[in-house]
């Protein structure tokens, strides 16, 4: 009578007897036992949730991902230029019309003729003045799998977005030049109509018109000397020697402002020239 008037107070003072469970080392079991030789019983007890993981403070150059790359440079520029709309296609010197975000050219005003590809004469495209393979050659990106394994390089988009890099011009053209080094190697002009361009594709090579000459000098001079390019011996006289041959006008040197006011640098090859 004695054993069972024992067990009837254990369990009105222990309810939950049934429910108790050893605890395991360093783990809690109900409201206080964290003990790996207690038997404790299971009550009621709130864990603090695991805390989310803070996303790390992007760098200086991952910010600088989206804001220089070639998609916003192409907007950018496009402003640009609807803004200052007296300013010419950059190889045959043609006037541009905008539509929104598109740019087209009159073809009879201009005396352009297409080559072969009517549909990409027709529009602007954004000209790398120095090809996107002459400055990607350099990265690892580029090396592993061209332009397109380079997308997630932030070296890559700070240069590719580079809009003192980058020219308004006639589609067709900018396809025909590709990466073909500038060059001179004819005094016959007919392949475009009266643009003053030629090229030679059997020999890679690109002649432009004289006017544009000193603003792609102080391009290349430019993308070698802040992204640490090599230029080849022959380059680097040819340019040398436009640069001085052809100082800028008034328009590249507005230009140069313009761009640094958006971009925060300017082309000092440019500067130096125009102060």
């Amino acid at each position: 009578m004695k054993k069972i008037a024992l067990i009837l107070v254990l369990f009105l003072l222990f309810p939950s007897i049934s429910n108790a469970k050893n605890c395991r080392k360093g783990i809690p079991c109900g409201n206080s036992c964290i003990s790996a030789s207690k038997t404790c019983r299971i009550g009621t007890y709130s864990v603090a949730p695991t805390p989310k993981p803070k996303k790390p403070t992007p760098t200086a150059e991952q910010v600088a991902i989206s804001k220089q790359n070639f998609d916003n440079a192409k907007t950018q520029l496009t402003r640009l230029y609807k803004s200052n709309s007296t300013q010419t296609e950059f190889y045959c010197g043609c006037d541009i019309s905008w539509v929104g975000k598109k740019g087209v050219v009159d073809f009879g005003k201009c005396g352009y003729k297409p080559r072969k590809n009517l549909n990409r004469a027709e529009r602007i495209e954004w000209e790398h003045v120095m090809p996107a393979e002459n400055f990607g050659r350099h990265l690892q990106c580029w090396r592993d799998g061209g332009r397109k394994a380079c997308k997630k390089d932030v070296t890559f988009n700070k240069m590719e977005g580079d809009m003192h890099n980058l020219q308004p011009a006639i589609g067709e053209v900018n396809g025909d030049r590709s990466n073909y080094r500038y060059s001179l190697f004819t005094d016959m002009f007919d392949q475009y109509g009266q643009c003053k361009t030629a090229v030679d594709f059997k020999e890679r090579k690109f002649q432009p018109r004289d006017e544009i000459r000193g603003v792609i000098a102080r391009t290349y001079l430019y993308m070698s000397d802040k992204y640490k390019i090599n230029l080849s011996n022959q380059e680097e006289k040819l340019m040398t020697a436009w640069d001085k041959m052809f100082p800028p006008k008034k328009w590249e040197c507005e230009r140069n402002k313009l761009i640094e006011k958006i971009q925060g640098n300017d082309n000092k090859f440019i500067t130096s020239q125009c102060n």
